[in-house]
């Protein structure tokens, strides 16, 4: 369905360039707006934030106080304040309290409520179980993305936590589908320490480097870790 759009202050010497151009071309002048209004979009699009951070933290205690904080920075900013996870944890309880969209589908495969299809995934051979995990957090992204009707989006993942309780490399797997199709504006995907201190180094380093930053929460205060790629004389300098 096509739209009429009043297009103010185009003087004399203006339209006339345009009519200029667009018979040179055997174009419309219609046809020339068009074509650059669809360039400014496309711009405008790429041009988007889709960032994605991993954030790091030992207790539910210091990720609660920097929820609060996010809150008010996330109403200041306007955007659409949404989270996915466990129904049953004081982190999505509070974020529930404070009014953020659950994203969430249910039934949760890692609660109580959700242990059939636990039980179900488990069952299945390890490929079609990554099949049914990745199509479930598919879910949740999409249903996210619905809910957010084209406003940014600030969102606090706690599944993917539970998804790499299970197996942190699933929890890649995951990651990097997601980098391939972001949503507009902040994703944070949060990990406890108990589980990512007993895996391997190089599963580490690939989970940083699949996120745009690394953040470690101390209690009332964020770290920002910076992951470089050194050779090995550099360990022999000051």
């Amino acid at each position: 369905m096509t739209h009429n759009l009043i297009v103010r202050g185009f003087d004399n010497q203006v339209h006339e360039k345009l009519g200029e151009i667009a018979n040179q071309r055997g174009v419309s002048i219609n046809s020339i707006v068009k074509d650059a209004v669809d360039v400014w979009l496309k711009k405008q699009q790429s041009e988007v934030p889709r960032k994605h951070h991993l954030v790091i933290y030992s207790d539910d205690e210091s990720m609660i106080r920097l929820l609060k904080s996010m809150d008010k920075l996330a109403i200041e900013g306007n955007l659409f304040k949404c989270f996915c996870g466990p129904p049953d944890s004081p982190t999505t309880e509070l974020l529930s309290k404070l009014k953020w969209y659950d994203g969430t589908v249910e039934p949760y495969a890692y609660s109580t409520e959700g242990k059939q299809l636990k039980r179900q995934l488990q069952s299945q051979v390890q490929s079609q179980t990554q099949k049914n995990i990745l199509r479930y957090c598919g879910r949740v992204m999409e249903n996210i993305a619905k809910n957010a009707d084209n406003r940014q989006v600030c969102c606090m993942d706690f599944l993917i936590n539970d998804v790499g309780r299970a197996s942190l490399k699933q929890a890649l797997i995951i990651e990097r589908v997601y980098n391939n199709d972001r949503i507009a504006g902040l994703m944070y995907c949060t990990y406890k320490t108990d589980k990512l201190l007993n895996s391997e180094i190089k599963d580490l380093i690939e989970l940083f480097e699949l996120h745009d930053q690394v953040f470690i929460v101390k209690e009332d205060e964020v770290y920002k870790l910076h992951i470089t790629k050194e050779n090995v004389h550099k360990l022999f300098l000051n």
